[in-house]
């Protein structure tokens, strides 16, 4: 059986996230706190917490300030918010994971799948979907006089929206090809490597080297800043990704 602890100023949005937690027959709510200073007070007092989850914009005390003086106390712990800002600072606090609200049961489910691994089924080779099988396409290169080039996906750095044109950079060459940056995704979507975090950039996961709050640095020095509609998938991207430890820097 694992503890929870859910802290959070909206009693609404307390009440939902204890419905999804009670689907889950091995979690136990052990305590809710509506207001960060009693939850400070009293959180030493608790059984042994597994997880915790907590809202960022909280009255008196931010969830930030208070899960830096509650870290050690449990396990887990989970940011549930409406803020996309706070993402980076989080996960300087060794957040476990970052929910942005409004987010759906399923959202929930993989993200506590993540934190606390099932036994998943193997897909057979028949319902491994056929992008997966493929490694290359075709396109016209519009700075080779049109020729029809290959790329090889894991070749792909990132895709950049040129106007009427995208510009492909791999770690061999850059195409461009006249195709908007929606008709690239469409496919390279179905590619669980690639990641949409611009609105004119595509990039692959494996080639981001560094992220410098929301300045994101690729293999080939590529910068870009994440973009405010992306900021939802980036947080659940660094979510996925990142080793925490309990040390404080």
């Amino acid at each position: 059986m694992y503890n929870c602890v859910i802290i959070d100023d909206e009693p609404h949005a307390i009440a939902g996230l204890s419905a999804y937690i009670e689907r889950l027959p091995e979690f136990n709510i052990i305590k809710t706190y509506l207001e960060p200073l009693v939850a400070l007070r009293e959180i030493s007092t608790l059984p042994p917490i597994d997880i915790i989850f907590i809202d960022v914009d909280m009255p008196l005390m931010s969830g930030i300030e208070l899960a830096k003086e509650i870290r050690s106390k449990t396990h887990y712990l989970v940011f549930t918010t409406a803020h996309t800002e706070y993402a980076f600072e989080a996960f300087e606090i060794h957040a476990d994971g970052y929910l942005l609200k409004p987010y759906t049961l399923a959202r929930f489910f993989i993200e506590i799948n993540r934190l606390f691994p099932a036994q998943l089924p193997q897909l057979s080779d028949d319902e491994v979907p056929e992008s997966k099988t493929r490694d290359y396409f075709f396109v016209k290169n519009k700075d080779d006089n049109l020729r029809m080039v290959k790329v090889i996906y894991t070749d792909i750095i990132a895709v950049e929206s040129k106007h009427n044109y995208v510009m492909i950079y791999t770690v061999k060459k850059n195409v461009m090809t006249y195709m908007s940056l929606t008709e690239i995704f469409r496919t390279l979507a179905q590619m669980s490597d690639f990641i949409q975090l611009h609105r004119s950039f595509v990039v692959n996961k494996e080639h981001i080297e560094t992220i410098q709050g929301n300045t994101v640095c690729l293999s080939d020095g590529l910068k870009f800043t994440v973009g405010d509609n992306f900021k939802k998938v980036f947080a659940e991207f660094l979510s996925s990704r990142m080793i925490k430890t309990g040390k404080r820097w």
